[in-house]
């Protein structure tokens, strides 16, 4: 069991790596051949290994393996003599083996980053690649990420990667002039994924937690090249370290959360916190003020023990700033909330119910919450209709405990 376990780290950590290097030596339109040809020696390993243990650098016996296998595919298929032989007799590439050293594989990595957030591929295609291609996750940990089948992931798969043999893109980063542009969608990819773990609505508390670190990981690799570190990079990275360290003291178990004043914060990681204001700190470098940083600065202020009225004035006002920075009725929604701490539920209702989102549930909750002291009959209609738009068994239980609470 535990081999096994070692194993599906090794998975999680090496499939991207071994992926991109070899996408970057013979081009992106051989993706699936690469994904392949990585499955094939992690099932190698699963085989030997079962029978021998595992060897003293495992990372080194798959590159190994993968080297030979990829040569062997490629030659195999006359791919190499065609396309790889003429490029080094060019000079273009070093002797035939793959270069598995730690720059090349971070090279790589960031230039697949770049590949696979490129715009002409459609977002929700995006953030599926991603999860496949960056992190290393399987077609069923997806599907549960998306709430949707196998059938339908692997179709978006499909579609991305023709897009992405069809554009013939390369794996290089982008040129200096759309480097800012090109960053921008790779911190809105990533910061989707992170969301996808953290407000998904699937029962494995694991995945959640998976996927979230593999959001913060992708940011951190953006931070280590300095022309990626930058405020808007940081302020994300930040953003996400001040909400996972939050995340043991949102959820008691696989299918119940904890709201916010609820959670017992001696459970909040103070680590990531303390990483979270060092990245705040520098991404306060330079005049850029992004939607990230407003959102980062919201959730440290969340992560403040003491509950004071400064506190939730600071939240309002930061909230404020974002409305106009990035509005959307969510963010509208959020502010309320924020106006109820500070002014009251009176005035929040005023503001709440002037926002469009009589579809959500989350709208009706507040609603709710906002009413329950001043017309409780009201405020159970409203959790009423908050239960029969909630999509979830985790949301529908957590508006039937509010609900037995009137």
């Amino acid at each position: 069991m535990e081999a096994a376990l070692s194993l599906k780290q090794l998975f999680q950590q090496e499939f991207s790596r071994m992926v991109a290097v070899i996408s970057h030596r013979f081009g992106l339109q051989h993706i699936e051949t690469a994904e392949d040809i990585v499955s094939e020696t992690f099932l190698a390993a699963a085989e030997t290994w079962g029978m021998k243990g595992m060897p003293e650098n495992p990372a080194a016996w798959l590159y190994a393996v993968a080297r030979q296998k990829t040569l062997y595919h490629f030659r195999r298929n006359k791919i190499y003599e065609e396309k790889v032989m003429p490029a080094l007799k060019a000079g273009q590439e070093s002797e035939e083996t793959l270069d598995f050293s730690d720059q090349h594989i971070r090279d790589s990595q960031l230039q697949m980053i770049f590949a696979i957030c490129n715009p002409a591929i459609a977002s929700e295609s995006q953030i599926g690649l991603a999860l496949r291609i960056l992190c290393g996750f399987g077609i069923d940990e997806i599907a549960e990420a998306f709430l949707t089948s196998k059938d339908t992931i692997n179709k978006r798969l499909f579609r991305a990667k023709e897009k992405l043999r069809t554009v013939q893109l390369k794996l290089e980063m982008p040129p200096e002039n759309m480097l800012q542009e090109r960053l921008d969608n790779v911190l809105h990819v990533i910061y989707l994924l992170f969301n996808e773990g953290y407000y998904s609505g699937t029962q494995s508390r694991v995945l959640q937690q998976e996927l979230c670190l593999e959001a913060l990981r992708l940011g951190l690799m953006l931070a280590d090249y300095e022309k990626t570190s930058l405020p808007a990079t940081n302020a994300l990275i930040a953003l996400m370290c001040f909400h996972a360290s939050r995340f043991e003291a949102r959820q008691n178990s696989e299918t119940s959360f904890v709201l916010y004043e609820e959670q017992d914060n001696t459970q909040w990681d103070q680590a990531l916190i303390h990483q979270g204001i060092r990245y705040l700190e520098r991404s306060a470098q330079g005049g850029q003020l992004t939607s990230y940083h407003l959102e980062a600065g919201i959730a440290y202020r969340h992560c403040q023990q003491t509950d004071t009225p400064e506190k939730w004035q600071d939240i309002l006002h930061l909230y404020d700033q974002l409305l106009q920075v990035n509005f959307s009725p969510t963010v509208a929604l959020n502010r309320a909330y924020a106006v109820y701490k500070v002014h009251g539920a009176q005035i929040a209702i005023d503001e709440a119910e002037k926002i469009p989102l009589t579809n959500n549930h989350f709208y009706f909750v507040l609603l709710g919450e906002l009413y329950k002291n001043i017309q409780p009959e009201k405020a159970v209609a409203c959790l009423r209709q908050a239960l029969s738009l909630a999509r979830s068994p985790i949301e529908k239980q957590q508006v039937l405990r509010k609900i037995a609470l009137l």
